[in-house]
């Protein structure tokens, strides 16, 4: 313990942030929140996707400048105004989505932005001792310092960011969903890995839409909703489950959805889905959707909602049978069900959708080029036509198709890869996370979309981290917990706290 912690007691605060306020264009995403961290505490924030989570952290790491509040670390106010400054204080953040240079090695990214130097010259010797000892402290000494970072498994690479966080003789480590991408035995040594840490004094803030991993590591817990702090510094084991439910459900900003259909869709199947297995991922998953419906996957990240998607898509090879149309899929591949007329608005537009400097118009067309193409040429006069119609169909703001996607705001990027699928005309669309990043406004024209596409016959495969989104959207909903389908019931039939016990517990009600 530094001499800096040895003179803290053991109940003074090491990070106290009060009245944090951050507004952007909009949206107030922050508004009053407090968080009290003790030394050595593993301390949870919990709340839905869009309760402020991810800007209060960013906020911590000094990505974020607040607009208001104070920050008190270690007894002293302090700015966190850059991520460079955060860190020199003692406060390391790992992302769920890890920020190693995958082209590097294990010690490379541990030192990356602070190499030890010697006469001007990078030690590489030094930081492969140095990062040796750190694998070791953290029990993982079998990885070598010199290894690839991108060689290494999802686990392996999260202690590199540990070991990166401890490189910097860090007080506060921030860990975002650490567990998402980890199996059971992983978690363990995990959580193994954050009591050592603590014991030694270092404090954990852990985010986690895992009830069951709270009550394991966490010791107490702070609640957001809507960009407000609705409880802090909760029993993370004594406090009830419905307690912590009921606290981070009922939003202050309403979803505006469009009024789904009074009767159940009653058109042909346009997919029917039977004992769907990616081993390690789900399993034996059935289940059909209509002509003009939309069935939702509601499951926390990592319950395997994303990948049954991408199965069907052909993106993943999978046992048991997937039918579109009456035409059974091959498994793996997507040029098949591209021609056989399904369409995918993936998780992370921006990485796996757009092709983020080339017009709305191309963005439009790239599943559809061979239609334009003629000989080798590319009709462009045609390409302009068919996308300034969708453009107007779709109400894409600026509407300018050769403008750049890149200048569009999140909600009208996620309409031109809409309008892509549309564009040829498709009997099913598969939507992962079809608002992430988009502001409320946005969104509600989104879902009016969304349903007017399904009220013209075309079939909808919803996936969304947000319960409300899926109850208020879809027609029919599968509540999804590790892999498995545990319940399955028309979306008026279910609110948002049942389905969260659904999911977080495991036991259908």
């Amino acid at each position: 313990m530094n001499n800096q912690r040895g003179l803290m007691s053991e109940n003074s605060p090491l990070l106290l942030m009060k009245g944090i306020v951050k507004q952007f264009p909009g949206v107030r995403a922050l508004d009053g929140v407090d968080l009290e961290v003790l030394p050595g505490e593993v301390h949870c924030l919990l709340g839905q996707n869009g309760a402020g989570k991810s800007t209060l952290i960013k906020t911590l790491a000094g990505a974020h400048q607040p607009d208001e509040g104070t920050i008190t670390l270690g007894g002293e106010p302090v700015r966190l105004s850059s991520p460079i400054a955060a860190i020199r204080l003692g406060i390391s953040t790992i992302y769920q989505e890890l920020d190693l240079v995958e082209g590097l090695s294990v010690a490379e990214n541990v030192f990356l932005g602070h190499e030890p130097a010697r006469l001007g010259f990078v030690g590489q010797g030094e930081a492969n001792r140095a990062t040796r000892a750190l694998l070791e402290r953290l029990g993982h000494g079998e990885i070598r310092p010199t290894t690839q970072v991108g060689r290494l498994s999802p686990a392996a690479r999260q202690v590199v960011s540990m070991a990166r966080a401890l490189s910097h003789d860090t007080r506060l480590i921030i860990m975002d969903e650490p567990s998402a991408a980890l199996a059971h035995d992983e978690v363990d040594n995990l959580f193994r890995i954050i009591r050592e840490l603590t014991a030694q004094g270092v404090a954990v803030v852990y985010i986690s839409h895992r009830l069951e991993e709270i009550r394991e590591i966490g010791d107490r817990v702070t609640v957001l909703k809507d960009g407000r702090t609705v409880a802090v510094g909760l029993p993370a084991r004594e406090t009830p489950t419905r307690q912590i439910v009921a606290l981070m459900t009922g939003r202050n900003v309403e979803h505006v959805f469009p009024p789904r259909p009074e009767a159940p869709a009653t058109g042909e199947e346009v997919l029917r889905v039977e004992g769907l297995t990616v081993p390690g991922v789900f399993a034996d998953v059935s289940f059909a959707v209509r002509a003009g419906e939309i069935v939702g996957l509601a499951g926390l990240v990592g319950s395997g909602r994303s990948e049954i998607i991408e199965a069907v898509y052909g993106a993943r090879r999978f046992s048991g049978t997937v039918v579109l149309e009456g035409r059974r899929v091959r498994r793996g591949g997507t040029a098949e069900t591209v021609r056989l007329g399904m369409g995918l608005a993936p998780e992370e537009r921006k990485a796996q959708a757009l092709l983020l400097e080339q017009s709305v118009a191309r963005n439009i067309s790239l599943a559809s080029l061979g239609r334009y193409s003629r000989f080798g040429w590319l009709d462009r006069r045609r390409e302009a036509a068919d996308a300034r119609a969708l453009v107007e169909t779709l109400d894409i703001r600026p509407p300018d198709p050769d403008r750049p996607v890149k200048t569009l705001s999140g909600g009208n990027q996620q309409k031109a890869v809409l309008a892509r699928w549309l564009l040829n005309g498709r009997k099913l669309l598969l939507l992962d996370e079809p608002t992430r990043g988009v502001d409320v406004g946005a969104r509600a024209e989104l879902y009016a979309v969304i349903r007017k596409l399904a009220d013209e016959g075309i079939g909808v495969l919803l996936v969304s981290s947000e319960v409300p989104e899926v109850l208020g959207l879809a027609d029919r909903v599968l509540v999804i917990r590790e892999g498995t389908v545990i319940h399955e019931a028309d979306a008026g039939d279910l609110d948002e706290h049942r389905v969260l016990d659904m999911i977080m517990e495991g036991s259908a009600l």
